[in-house]
């Protein structure tokens, strides 16, 4: 595979973003780095993918000026729908969006997201800015994929208050509290890529970033990692994959160092 050898960690996981985007699919597009992950997926390998974004834009061409946030004039010019919010959420409740892309401040074992607060609704402890969007995504795509920095603190064993729900407490959760598509498919992090076990909707250690090792993603997990038995490398980016990324994030405002 032709790869560059000089990359940032925020790069190689917008690469592994962007694998996850399949051809024709509807993405539920999100900022930051799934915005660049997209990006790059529409240019190289899912022509036919169409980006929904939360402000009301929906685009199946790719922007011909870089683009910081999802709101920046190059956008909106000649995107297909131009509507607002509540457009494309609705698209989202009738099962029109194949894939989205969420983070948070806590995830756990079952990938729950915590968005709302720290500590317990009788004693706060930091109040996080809450669901805007994303409990919607969680719920109501037909897989969601999990982008965060992977620290100790933000990996528990269970999250103080479930914004986002994953698998709640495994397997058959979902549908019990009428969730009826969906759930997390990956979880990717600056340290590796997790699965999910189909039988126990458990967290799965799949892949290693490059001078990663299971000993330090175990010291930034709160609870014993499963490993996948076929645990590879995380594929380095290509340089095509780079050449492009960078064209999207000139000066590496959300991918430098």
């Amino acid at each position: 595979m032709d790869t560059d050898s000089v990359y940032t960690r925020s790069e190689l996981m917008v690469a592994a973003a962007s694998r996850q985007i399949a051809d024709g699919e509807v993405v539920f597009v999100g900022m930051r780095l799934p915005l660049l992950g997209f990006l790059v997926a529409k240019s190289l390998r899912a022509p036919n993918a169409v980006g929904v974004y939360e402000l009301g834009i929906i685009r199946d061409t790719v922007a011909s000026e870089p683009i910081l946030t999802m709101g920046d004039l190059p956008n909106l010019y000649r995107s297909q729908w131009l509507a607002d919010t509540r457009d494309t959420m609705s698209l989202l409740q009738q099962g029109l969006v194949d894939v989205s892309f969420i983070g948070g401040a806590q995830v756990d074992r079952f990938g729950n997201l915590n968005t709302t607060l720290t500590g317990s609704s009788v004693n706060i402890t930091t109040r996080l800015p809450g669901s805007g969007g994303a409990c919607d995504l969680a719920c109501l795509a037909h897989r969601h994929i999990i982008i965060m920095a992977h620290e100790r603190r933000r990996f528990m064993p269970r999250v103080d208050y479930i914004t986002s729900p994953g698998y709640g407490d495994g397997k058959g959760w979902r549908e019990s509290v009428g969730l009826i598509r969906g759930g997390p498919s990956a979880v990717i992090t600056t340290m590796g890529i997790f699965a999910f076990d189909h039988e126990t909707c458990e967290m799965v250690l799949t892949s290693l970033h490059p001078g990663v090792t299971v000993e330090m993603v175990q010291e930034q997990t709160d609870w014993p990692v499963r490993i996948s038995t076929e645990l590879s490398q995380t594929p380095l980016p290509t340089h095509q994959e780079l050449s492009t990324l960078r064209r999207f994030d000139p000066n590496g405002y959300w991918t430098g160092k």
